[in-house]
């Protein structure tokens, strides 16, 4: 479970929350209030949607201000509206003008629309992130907020009769999904990139993923990480070792590890290096503002087999200090107490305010999703499912057993693998970890998955490019002929 943003970890999910820009490890929120389009001549001002906090208190009247952007200059009357779901940061208006879905909507004449979710980016709907206030934190809550925006905005834009599509990639990507099964009313179809659709408290197929991928490049590459996994993990347990580590790895101050939560959060800092690279492979994101594009399972995998550098440890260290240059990140804070401090920080001017205290409260709260080392099948070692699920109970006050029992109940609210709706295409790549969760063969003829061998997270949602495989661009064609089809019905 490593995920970091704005030079903080938080020992939680790689996750992209696509439509929100920078999750991504040592890499910094950017907020924009304007994105321009030079060739357009487009202006996206951020616009505001008064909101209810709680949709199933009849009784609580409380509303708060709810971010949104608007992309006119596709639209033709009569045409399709397209919504673009925000996810767990702030909503990056660069959606607005790039992406396969702009190539959709200038082909279809559609009106595009961008949601933020509630609890991240400037929509706050409460004054902190307090635990108690984070109750309103929930999927079903945002795909409410859905319903009722999508509601509201057509009758205000005189769009009651057009057929509306969802979009989202990730966990946006199962809000799409969720949003047609549980209001078909309101939406007419949707696309739902890179979903993982199953509940899962314990989670390491991830990471098996992790070393399929990397063995993609070099089969030589996971055993080689291994490998330096396993020796680091050894040396942990001697306190002699402290100054040379802090030296390889180029940490903030003194290694101190006095319990095994402080072992297993720098091995899973250090361990998710790979994951992120892996996760967001040969991605096209530059367009949105991210960073490190250029650091691919190749560039790791090299450094892995150089020799030069001494053995597998020192190359382990080698990628550490390759990111941190990367990201100019001048030293690697490693200890697990400033972490917990930073995410029980409840202000929303905190350290874990961008996104990081509500996912891994959604995480502890909904879906689990843990990406442990509890498989033998996987190149790390020292990060357990424990110390994933120990953290909702130190940030939120949640046990294990609350945690079981809430995702067994998402699973059963939304059907898990087995949806039961129609118009939904599933993309996922073979790259991408996710996809362990995700649907990636048909469900019926209406319940489509589009499987894109060698691609990572949400590649077909990213703006087309020259060096994108073969693969890549007819997934995008077969999407657009999909929704194109399902507009037609």
């Amino acid at each position: 479970m490593a995920f970091q943003l704005c030079g903080f970890k938080f020992a939680s999910l790689l996750l992209l929350c696509l439509f929100a820009f920078g999750e991504g490890r040592y890499k910094s929120f950017v907020r924009f209030n304007k994105v321009q389009n030079t060739n357009r001549k487009v202006v996206f001002e951020e616009q505001w949607f008064i909101q209810r906090l709680d949709h199933f208190n009849g009784e609580d009247s409380r509303v708060w201000k709810q971010r949104y952007f608007v992309n006119e200059a596709f639209y033709k009357p009569g045409g399709p509206v397209f919504l673009m779901i925000g996810g767990e940061g702030p909503a990056n208006p660069g959606w607005m003008q790039e992406g396969s879905w702009i190539t959709y909507a200038e082909k279809l004449g559609a009106l595009c629309l961008m949601l933020e979710h509630r609890f991240y980016g400037k929509s706050h709907p409460t004054d902190d992130l307090s635990t108690d206030n984070l109750r309103y934190l929930s999927s079903r809550q945002a795909l409410a907020d859905l319903a009722h925006f999508r509601t509201v905005i057509a009758e205000n834009r005189g769009l009651t009769n057009r057929k509306w599509v969802a979009f989202g990639g990730s966990y946006p990507g199962s809000l799409a999904a969720w949003f047609r099964l549980k209001y078909p009313h309101l939406v007419h179809a949707a696309a739902a990139t890179s979903a993982p659709v199953y509940a899962k408290v314990n989670f390491p197929e991830y990471l098996e993923v992790v070393w399929r991928s990397l063995a993609s490049e070099n089969p030589e590459c996971p055993l080689l990480v291994k490998k330096a996994a396993d020796i680091l993990a050894e040396r942990l347990n001697d306190p002699k070792t402290y100054d040379n580590i802090t030296k390889d790895f180029n940490l903030c101050s003194k290694l101190q590890i006095q319990t095994q939560t402080d072992s297993a959060y720098f091995l899973e800092t250090l361990a998710g290096n790979f994951m992120d690279v892996v996760q967001y492979n040969e991605d096209n994101r530059g367009f949105e503002g991210a960073i490190g594009t250029n650091i691919t399972i190749k560039v790791l995998c090299d450094v892995m087999a150089d020799a030069s550098l001494g053995d597998p440890y020192y190359r382990y260290a080698a990628v550490a200090k390759l990111m941190m240059e990367t990201f100019s990140i001048k030293c690697l804070e490693a200890g697990f107490s400033a972490y917990v401090r930073d995410m029980t920080n409840t202000s929303w001017k905190g350290p874990a305010a961008g996104g990081g205290r509500q996912w891994v409260y959604q995480t502890c709260t909904e879906f689990g999703f843990y990406q442990s080392t509890d498989s033998p099948n996987q190149p790390f070692t020292g990060f357990p499912l424990p110390y994933h699920v120990q953290q909702c109970a130190d940030f939120y006050n949640i046990s294990a057993e609350e945690l079981d029992q809430t995702v067994a109940e998402t699973n059963e609210y939304y059907g898990g693998y087995n949806i039961r709706s129609s118009r939904i295409v599933f993309p996922n790549g073979s790259i991408d970890p996710w996809h362990a969760l995700g649907i990636t063969r048909d469900i019926t003829s209406d319940l489509p998955a589009v499987f894109i061998k060698g691609t990572a997270h949400c590649a077909n949602m990213y703006p087309a490019r020259s060096e994108d495989l073969p693969q890549l661009t007819m997934a995008r064609d077969h999407i657009f002929l999909l929704l194109q089809q399902w507009l037609k019905e």
